[in-house]
């Protein structure tokens, strides 16, 4: 027993302990407050930007539908006040937060008195008025006004119907933005003369039809005003915020400006409020880690409709508990963790000081036992070794971490494993003890790596990261990774292995399924284009190696754009994965079938040593795909056109050959030309690649190249070829012909340019400027003295389809001073074939112009007697293959005879192309064929040659036959 009682006092070890745990407590704490208001202000980020985002995407929705019903001025020409209130109306139902839409007019004050006389048709009591100081007051005399003409609703805003808004600065200051970036504006807040809320305009000027709009000046000068959509500022965002469910925030204040800054006079929107002042001001000294109440703004500005706006997210102040229970009971824990460490240090110290005074008190007796003590130190030695040799290999597990724990003898058999590989391979222990890796998993003393890895085992070094994949008691695939390090004893010998081992098989589908995704197309899952490249590469190696023929497909769909257009995308996606499907079941297994492009595959087909490739295969393609598809509960017929490319080594004899023909990229644009010469010859067809092919279409693209600069550059020019009346012999017109001046192609004939002009669209610029040229040439001959002259003008279906066209003819005869009853445009049939409604529409329009209208080559088309009784037609012109052989074959004679006849009783005037012999002119005068042109009277000349003509043919006989 102890002498004496120990005095009470805290050691330096207890002291320091206690000290210690204080402090990483308190470090923790202040580590884990800050993450956690990390947290709150990464959470206010969030919310604020899906506000944000919103809102910009409601201003620019509101943005894209003032340019909608500013598209409706530049289709429709001019807009009147029934077709504004027709399109505008839905817009105003879909969008409740637009007060109204405009139209501001342009009016010189010439033009003031009747401007108004014209608005008091629709108020009887109007006089322009205009906003001054937000009061609404007579207008002023100025020198040009901007005018609301065109109000919709007018209901609830006729206070700002024909208002003059030019002295709103705002207005004003937006309207010069627009025209100087060409784009859509909007103006800062204002008072809404219709409305005692606040508001912004956003507008987009309206340009006179057919002017030049490429400089700011052409702009200016083109202005006859703009379109306007009048927006009551807070309930658009209103609409915007509550349209995304984000109004539900109660710990969130929202504002917007409609400014870069957050200036209150311009102040839209305001939700929420405002947070309440903290409790005290003695914690705002403290670190924010430390304070009871948390503040947080967040400031964002973007850029819509020409100008800057800002949106302001304040977080509502939050009790310092709501949001740090971690960090609390991290302090708590760890103050209580330190204390009791303490004590049990001062526990500690307290017994080792009772047991040193009870070894001194004991010594003599710990002598007597000196041996059995001795025994007892090499015992604890041994203790000690055996417990650095577990805190080593603790250590070392510690460092793999991983799923599970094994050790191997020095056969590389499993001795040990632990629990952890069943639950996670599903495969049972009994399976492995014993046995070796490669025993389980023959595939390793075959393959590379299973060699490599047997060899480092041999040669005793340690591995990691080792991936290998089994099957489980299920027969699902499961890859694991292993690590592992040799064992040896003290002398160094070789005891076995260790390791750890972990199952990656999720990590592994997500491999394959990212490689998947990289290498194949979403829609359809077939390779997509940089696959495709590579087993095309890897297709022509193995013809080049075997000597065999090797075929690539482009398969082009014929009616995919019909299907999208009348059943929509979700239909074209059913398609077009129905006819992948079809393709890959078409071919054999080895055949690569992938997408390139929309409604584009490419299919590679090697030929095998029990199978030529050959044409059938082609046409099973073909074939497969023309089967019917149900789409929407209707059957749908989809046939493809398809380009064939060869590569065949057998036929290239110089390496350099291979090198010229064997490109991936080549083949694929061979197949590509193909397909386009089987697409020209009608669809629904099958072409191989030939040289003459790739020839064409270097002429196509050289002839359209100069073909888009020709009339910039002034290369066209007209030539004329007179038409005579049978009955006098007198030139009564003249067809306008087209002829193209090359510098270096020289005369080009119109059958090389006119149906790639059609393609292309360029035929719409051409045709308005023979249709200008040819008006402004006879209207001259008209000033000379040729005043009964007639002109006949071609109108393709391209732009008998454009929807200005009549307002261009009038155009064109407005500017020439033509009279209408002196031009004659000429139709083909094939125009009324798509839309007879639509047709018709058109022609009368074209009528009511005073022109006349004339359907060339007729009988070569589709024609129909009930066109000719419901379109206002005015002439027939019979084809030249009717009119070659009249003298000679009686069925051309009889088909001629007929359309004479036809076309007198319907009161039609007849005209008959390609006169080239006194026999057929003959056999049309007897006939009474009442006009003709051909080269028996004159061949296309240019125009000088002409007026040459005319004034030849009236001095000498006054005809030409």
């Amino acid at each position: 027993m102890l002498r004496g009682r120990l005095p009470l006092s805290i050691s330096a070890a207890a002291a320091l302990t206690l000290a210690c745990g204080i402090g990483i407590t308190g470090v923790l704490f202040a580590a884990i407050s800050q993450l956690e208001y990390d947290k709150m202000s990464l959470s206010l980020q969030q919310r604020a930007g899906a506000r944000v985002a919103a809102i910009e995407q409601g201003l620019d929705d509101a943005v894209e539908v003032l340019t909608t019903t500013n598209q409706l001025f530049a289709a429709v020409v001019p807009v009147t006040r029934e077709q504004f209130h027709d399109f505008t109306t839905p817009l105003l139902q879909r969008h409740p937060f637009i007060q109204a839409f405009n139209f501001h007019r342009i009016v010189p004050h010439a033009q003031r008195a009747a401007f108004e006389a014209e608005l008091r048709r629709i108020v009887p009591d109007y006089a322009m008025t205009e906003m001054r100081d937000g009061v609404v007051l007579p207008a002023t005399t100025r020198a040009s006004y901007l005018v609301v003409d065109y109000l919709e609703p007018l209901q609830g805003n006729r206070p700002a119907f024909g208002l003059n808004v030019r002295p709103d600065g705002l207005l004003a200051s937006a309207l010069e933005q627009a025209i100087l970036s060409g784009q859509t504006t909007a103006t800062g807040l204002l008072a809404l003369a219709q409305s005692p809320q606040q508001g912004f305009v956003i507008l987009r000027p309206v340009y006179r039809h057919g002017m030049p709009l490429q400089t700011v000046q052409q702009r200016r000068a083109a202005l006859i005003g703009d379109t306007a959509a009048i927006v009551r500022a807070g309930e658009l965002v209103q609409k915007i915020l509550a349209g995304a469910d984000l109004l539900g925030d109660p710990q969130l204040e929202l504002s917007v400006y409609a400014d870069a800054d957050a200036d209150p006079r311009q102040l839209i929107f305001r939700h929420g409020q405002a947070p309440a002042a903290a409790a005290g001001d003695a914690w705002e000294s403290l670190p924010r880690w430390l304070q009871f109440a948390y503040h947080s703004r967040y400031d964002r500005g973007f850029a819509s409709a020409g100008r800057p706006w800002h949106v302001r997210v304040v977080a509502h102040p939050r009790p310092f508990l709501a949001d740090h229970l971690g960090s609390l009971f991290t302090l708590i824990t760890g103050l209580l963790f330190s204390v009791l460490t303490a004590a049990f240090v001062q526990s500690l110290t307290q017994r080792s000081r009772r047991v040193q005074l009870l070894v001194e008190q004991r010594t003599a007796d710990l002598k007597r036992s000196n041996e059995l003590l001795s025994a007892d130190v090499r015992a604890r030695q041994r203790t000690e070794r055996a417990l650095q040799e577990s805190e080593k290999r603790f250590r070392r597990l510690l460092a793999l971490s991983s799923d599970w724990y094994w050790e191997q003898d020095v056969n590389f058999c499993f001795t040990h494993i632990t629990g952890g590989f069943t639950d996670k391979s599903n495969m049972p222990l009994e399976r492995f003890i014993g046995m070796t890796r490669w025993d389980n998993n023959p595939e390793m003393r075959n393959s590379r790596w299973g060699k490599q890895h047997i060899a480092n085992l041999e040669a005793h070094l340690p591995f990691s990261n080792l991936e290998y994949a089994m099957k489980d008691r299920d027969g699902q695939l499961r890859w694991f990774s292993i690590n592992g390090e040799p064992l040896f004893n003290e002398l160094g010998e070789f005891h076995g292995y260790r390791g750890t081992g972990s199952e990656i098989t999720e990590r592994k589908l997500a491999e394959q399924q990212i490689q998947h995704i990289a290498h194949h197309d979403v829609l359809t899952g077939l390779p997509n284009r940089a696959l495709l490249r590579d087993r095309l590469a890897q297709a022509m190696a193995l013809s080049r190696r075997k000597n065999r023929a090797l075929w690539v497909l482009l398969i082009d769909l014929d009616r995919f754009k019909f299907v999208n257009d009348s059943l929509g995308h979700k239909a074209g996606d059913v398609l077009l994965k129905t006819i992948a499907t079809r393709l890959q079941a078409s071919l054999r297994e080895s055949d690569t079938v992938a997408r390139l492009s929309g409604d584009e595959f490419v299919a590679i087909l090697c030929e095998q040593a029990d199978e030529v490739l050959s044409g059938a295969i082609v046409q099973r393609v073909m074939d497969a795909v023309a089967q019917p598809v149900l789409l929407d509960g209707k059957e749908f017929f989809v046939t493809c056109s398809i380009g064939v490319a060869v590569y065949d080594m057998s036929r290239y004899d110089a390496p350099g050959d291979v090198t010229l023909h064997g490109e991936t990229q080549n083949l694929i644009e061979q197949a590509d030309i193909a397909m386009y010469c089987a697409k020209k010859q009608g669809r629904n067809n099958i072409k191989f690649y030939t040289t003459a092919m790739n020839q064409a279409t270097l002429e196509r693209l050289r002839i359209e190249t100069a073909l888009r600069n020709a009339l910039e550059r002034e290369q066209f020019v007209l030539h004329y070829q007179p038409q005579v009346d049978l009955a006098s012999g007198r030139i009564v017109g003249v067809e306008a012909l087209l002829r193209w001046q090359h510098p270096e192609l020289g005369m080009v004939a119109p059958q090389r340019f006119i149906a790639l002009a059609e393609d292309t669209g360029l035929i719409v610029p051409i045709g308005a400027w023979v249709m200008r040229e040819a008006c402004t040439q006879v209207q001259r001959w008209h000033a000379a003295g040729l005043d009964t002259l007639r002109l006949a003008v071609n109108l393709s279906a391209r732009q008998f389809n454009e929807p200005n066209l009549v307002a261009l003819i009038a155009e064109v005869l407005q500017e020439t001073g033509l009279p209408p009853a002196c031009l004659e445009l000429e139709l083909t049939e094939s125009l009324f074939m798509h839309d007879v409604a639509l047709a018709v529409s058109q022609l009368h329009d074209m009528k009511a112009l005073g022109v006349q209208l004339s359907i060339d080559d007729f009988g070569t088309g589709y024609s129909s007697f009930a066109y000719l009784r419901t379109f206002p037609i005015d002439v027939l012109k019979i084809d030249r293959s009717f009119v070659g052989d009249v003298a000679r074959d009686a069925d051309d004679a009889a088909i001629v005879v007929s359309i004479i006849a036809l076309a007198h009783n319907l009161k039609l005037r007849v005209v008959a192309e390609g006169v080239e012999t006194a026999e057929q002119l003959d056999y049309l005068r007897q006939h009474g064929c009442d006009e003709a042109q051909g080269y028996y009277f004159s061949h296309p000349l240019p125009a000088h040659e002409v007026e040459v003509l005319l004034r030849s043919a009236i001095h000498d006989t006054g005809a030409l036959a």
